[in-house]
């Protein structure tokens, strides 16, 4: 395994680039663009790569199905870390363009969304066509097949282009969250301010049966952050929930509500524990009463005591 490549999805001049090279790490290590979510994925699976940071939710579209569905299948993997990047797009076109020569448009899928109603209000009929990522967009920009892309303004520079409109979006403080994936291990210590992220399988369908998942949480008083369900393939009706929860696997209240569901359902993936981004441990509101560490250990030597006649 080459424990300085890592890869995340391309090609140059992503957003997800750009998270990536947030991370300290990033400067001692290779980066690698690849084409797609399950590319650089993979490049972990079979030892090409140490790590690959992939966008998993966005705060307009929600989570970004080829992550999750890639996470819930194949060879496992694990969540180590995540980052939050602010999102703001900007037109790139080839210089000398103008806005009423444009007609038609690229990015990502994830990106209609978040300008869609710039695009009614300037380029009512500009067509879209969707590329394999906002970067994408601007290569094929550069090569003539587009007139224009929404993309990162940082991603001008790589494809020859210019930034004919700059902060673009139109919902306020948009963000992606992405995360960095390797293979399985130890999750990090808790540091207090952590979050847990599994997929989970219902068993037989019936009323309630979401229900009971959910309750394995609540009654133990850990806050969910995220469900998104996912069809797993085996036909209309089947699917399984992708969940990130407050906590660490550590956390007594977290490991019973793992164990509680591990009991109930069919099939239970454990994608990791890591710390939450842009959250300091001062800022993670008290726990609710009976849900501590100590008060689950106090519980368990109730029950040791009354199990020996000592209650």
């Amino acid at each position: 395994m080459s424990a300085t490549r890592y890869t995340y999805l391309g090609p140059e001049g992503t957003f997800t680039e750009a998270a990536l090279r947030t991370l300290p790490e990033a400067a001692t290590r290779e980066l690698v663009p690849m084409v797609s979510v399950p590319a650089a994925l993979d490049a972990v699976r079979n030892g090409e790569a140490a790590a690959a940071l992939v966008p998993i939710e966005n705060s307009v579209e929600g989570g970004v199905t080829a992550t999750l569905d890639e996470l819930a299948s194949g060879e496992p993997l694990m969540i180590y870390r995540e980052v939050l990047l602010p999102i703001a797009f900007a037109l790139l076109v080839r210089p000398g363009t103008k806005l009423s020569e444009i007609k038609t448009v690229t990015g990502h899928p994830v990106a209609q969304p978040q300008v869609r109603n710039w695009l009614r209000a300037h380029l009512p009929e500009a067509v879209w066509e969707s590329a394999a990522s906002n970067a994408d967009g601007a290569r094929l920009v550069q090569e003539g097949r587009f007139d224009a892309a929404f993309a990162g303004e940082f991603a001008a520079a790589t494809y020859g282009l210019e930034a004919l409109v700059t902060e673009i979006h139109d919902a306020e403080n948009a963000e992606t969250r992405f995360v960095l994936v390797g293979r399985p291990a130890r999750p990090a210590a808790p540091t207090g301010a952590d979050k847990t992220s599994v997929v989970l399988w219902l068993g037989e369908d019936h009323p309630g049966a979401l229900l009971e998942l959910l309750q394995e949480f609540a009654v133990r008083g850990v806050n969910l952050m995220l469900i998104q369900s996912r069809p797993t393939g085996a036909g209309i009706g089947n699917y399984c929930f992708a969940v990130d929860a407050e906590g660490h696997i550590s956390d007594r209240r977290v490991g019973e509500a793992l164990m509680g569901l591990k009991r109930i359902c069919p099939k239970v993936r454990f994608l990791g524990s890591y710390p939450r981004a842009g959250v300091a441990v001062e800022d993670v509101p008290p726990l609710r009463r009976g849900t501590t560490d100590a008060e689950f250990t106090d519980a368990s030597d109730w029950l040791a005591r009354a199990q020996d006649g000592r209650a």
